[in-house]
């Protein structure tokens, strides 16, 4: 990954953990999901047309020639829509990612749902907007506002499609472009399978443009660079290369900084590094302890206690599950910290969620963990026993949290020096620390060496922790 693209990742993590992101996808987004591209929907018309698509580039135009020919009515238009935006599809990891972040601005010029979709699966509640009169309306509760700028599939008769529509766009939705313009001006943009020749876009951005001149927010695209496979010849590629650079900076009039990739795959790689750069500072405590060994109750629950303490004095996130003989020190030791602090507390330190205790609840015990762990960066692993039987034994729970949390690739700190499972973990991950930590220096080493040290007393132990953190953070 070239040093542009790192750079961009650092950035844009930093955009969304500060509330600052937006989204803006196109319809190169929803191909990789099943649906279909603009050539693709629109070569029926084409075809009645007596045109070849594939040498038409403005599709507008072509969707007005047909609407044209059919005597202004364009019920065929609104047919194609149903027919190829109302099938189900499957949403991409992109979808699910992009979700998962907690981005509250999407715009898109799709006509397909796949969006809401993706923020439902991850419980979020979109407020989906489409039509001018829903913008004065806000959806209870919402957790993120899809603006829809051309439409719904629901109601392809308003969808914006034909040239006629775009050329009063700027007259019937005159509050989407002032609420994009804001948008545009006060978050940073990563713009995703968008061309850049919507006119409607190209209008919000002139303006911009003339307005801030030199001071306006810098945005972002993910394009590919040109293949040479794809062309006729060598004459043919450097011709398209040439174009595609005089392309990417004239973008740049409008500050928005191209990022190219060879392959479309390489952006689920970078939406999931922007992913684990923001989740990398909320750290899922998992444990319990019917006992607490050779360290003692005291010192058990004090061990908790400070480490969940430090974790939200570092500005830390915390999600736990209130662990047997665990959750009401994770609990203390946060609150006290959050309280004591001068900076005002945030509902989202800490997330504490009961595991339920009936039948029903017991069956979904699996899915709760998935949910909880998916959350998170960092995964903490404390003592793990409990009482089976009248015999204590290994806490099966914590070893199932430990594969989930491997399975959504969180950096795992099993504190080995407070036994039981955490200990069987720390001796597993110890012996392949290679794996876990690929190029893992000297002293990351030793540090976690240290974690597993029972002779250390419980402040020593949660420094060792802290530093081993720090270490992570920085990787």
């Amino acid at each position: 990954m070239d040093r542009q693209i790192a750079s961009f990742i650092k950035h844009f993590a930093k955009e969304v953990k500060e509330n600052n992101a937006a989204i803006f996808a196109g319809a190169g987004l929803s191909v990789a999901a099943g649906f279909v591209d603009w050539k693709t929907l629109l070569k029926p018309l084409a075809d009645d047309l007596g045109l070849d698509i594939r040498k038409e580039d403005n599709l507008v135009s072509l969707a007005q020639y047909h609407c044209n020919e059919k005597g202004r009515n364009r019920h065929r238009i609104n047919q194609l829509l149903i027919d190829e935006f109302s099938r189900n599809a499957t949403l991409t990891e992109n979808h699910r990612i992009l979700a998962r972040l907690p981005i509250t601005t999407y715009w898109t010029t799709n006509y397909d749902k796949l969006i809401e979709k993706a923020l439902e699966a991850v419980h979020k509640v979109p407020d989906v907007k489409y039509t001018v009169k829903q913008l004065a309306n806000t959806r209870p509760k919402r957790d993120a506002v899809v603006y829809k700028m051309h439409g719904d599939v629901d109601h392809p008769a308003e969808a914006v499609l034909i040239k006629e529509d775009y050329e009063k766009y700027h007259i019937d939705f005159v509050p989407y472009i002032a609420a994009l313009t804001g948008d545009l001006v006060s978050k940073t943009f990563l713009f995703l399978g968008f061309s850049f020749t919507d006119p409607n876009i190209d209008y919000v951005l002139s303006r911009i443009r003339a307005t801030y001149t030199e001071h306006q927010r810098e945005h972002f695209c993910i394009m590919r660079r040109i293949s040479r496979s794809e062309c006729l010849d060598e004459a043919d590629y450097e011709y398209k290369v040439r174009k595609q650079e005089l392309f990417i900076n004239d973008l740049k009039r409008y500050n928005v900084t191209t990022l190219l990739i060879d392959e479309f795959a390489q952006i689920t790689e970078i939406l999931w590094k922007i992913e684990r750069i923001y989740k990398v500072k909320t750290v899922f405590i998992s444990g319990s302890a019917h006992e607490y060994g050779a360290m003692g109750k005291d010192n058990g629950e004090k061990l908790v206690h400070e480490i969940s303490s430090n974790l939200i004095r570092r500005d830390f996130k915390i999600v736990s599950g209130y662990g047997l003989g665990m959750g009401t020190a994770v609990i203390n030791g946060a609150m006290e910290e959050i309280y004591s602090s001068a900076v005002k507390a945030r509902d989202e330190q800490i997330l504490v969620r009961p595991f339920p205790q009936n039948k029903t609840g017991i069956a979904v015990w699996d899915e709760y963990r998935k949910d909880m762990i998916s959350l998170a960066g960092i995964a903490i692993f404390m003592f793990g026993n409990k009482l089976d039987g009248g015999n204590v034994v290994l806490a099966n729970g914590v070893r199932r949290e430990f594969e989930i949390a491997l399975e959504n690739g969180l950096y795992i700190v099993p504190i080995g020096a407070t036994g039981y499972m955490a200990a069987e973990l720390w001796k597993e991950v110890s012996a392949g620390l290679d794996k876990y930590y690929p190029g893992h220096s000297k002293e990351f080493d030793e540090n976690f060496t240290e974690i597993g040290d029972p002779a250390l007393e419980p402040d020593e132990l949660v420094d060792s922790v802290m530093r081993l953190l720090d270490k992570i953070i920085r990787r």
